[in-house]
């Protein structure tokens, strides 16, 4: 039995999210029947990070098992060509039965894309958060400022959340303006379930003036979902990249993180 990873990219409107759904209307759904379609075998993957409804990912991982033998390219080319055009398999390699899409990465970046402008885009729309009311760029640094390091980031979980720990390690937290468009760039160990969202939600609070930077410390510090803003909407949301060992031997792609922008 060998084991493949596949480099994954799509985009997430008008997908239930990343996970198996009875409907089979999700990213899932439709790599594991193109698979099939494929190594004319039914084939199970396991993901990086599991995304939801309306979320892009620039690359997703995913590995799983195969007594089928193809070169890396065979992989990627007969496998898109049963995928919709949303969703595309980058890269394909070979690797040690150890490896674990979820249990070997290091670290998840996320980008937020916002397009910050009185008036709504017809060619952003799922692609990009809005609002409309000017934000202060500086004012949501210094809030970010606040969040990096270990911490328990129970304020910014969905009720819902299944992980074991809310304490994450951040690593990253920058915001850019181009322009109209705010890129927030999110990278921690792991994400709680909705955690960016939520953390976006919060800084547009403190960009707008309706609250001050320290405020963003107040809330970590109270571990109270109540005491955070509400979560903000995904079409913004992307999954960036998910590190690993070098060793494992990825041909992770070093591309701009949102080439269209």
């Amino acid at each position: 039995m060998k084991r493949i990873a596949l480099g994954l990219q799509y985009v997430g409107t008008g997908w239930n999210g990343y996970q198996k759904q009875p409907a089979r209307d999700t990213v899932q759904d439709q790599l594991e029947i193109a698979l099939e379609k494929f190594a004319c075998a039914p084939i199970h993957t396991t993901c990086a990070g599991r995304t939801d409804a309306g979320v892009h990912a620039v690359e997703q991982v995913v590995h799983f098992g195969t007594e089928l033998s193809r070169a890396d390219q065979s992989w990627v080319r007969g496998v898109n060509t049963f995928l919709p055009d949303s969703i595309t398999v980058r890269w394909a390699r070979e690797v040690d039965a150890d490896f674990h899409a979820r249990f070997s990465a290091r670290s998840r970046t996320y980008h937020y894309v916002l397009y910050n402008n009185p008036n709504p885009s017809a060619l952003l729309a799922g692609r990009a958060g809005w609002v409309f009311r000017p934000l202060d760029v500086e004012r949501m640094r210094a809030a970010a400022a606040h969040l990096i390091g270990t911490h328990d980031f129970t304020s910014f979980r969905a009720s819902g959340c299944q992980a074991k720990s809310p304490v994450k390690d951040m690593h990253e937290l920058s915001i850019e303006r181009r322009g109209d468009i705010i890129v927030f760039t999110v990278r921690a160990s792991a994400f709680l379930h909705h955690m960016v969202r939520n953390l976006v939600g919060a800084l547009i609070y403190v960009g707008t003036g309706r609250n001050e930077p320290d405020w963003m410390a107040e809330v970590l510090a109270s571990c109270d979902r109540d005491a955070a803003a509400p979560t903000f909407m995904p079409d913004g949301l992307y999954l960036a990249k998910i590190e690993y060992d070098p060793k494992w031997g990825l041909p992770q792609e070093a591309v701009s993180p949102l080439p269209w922008l």
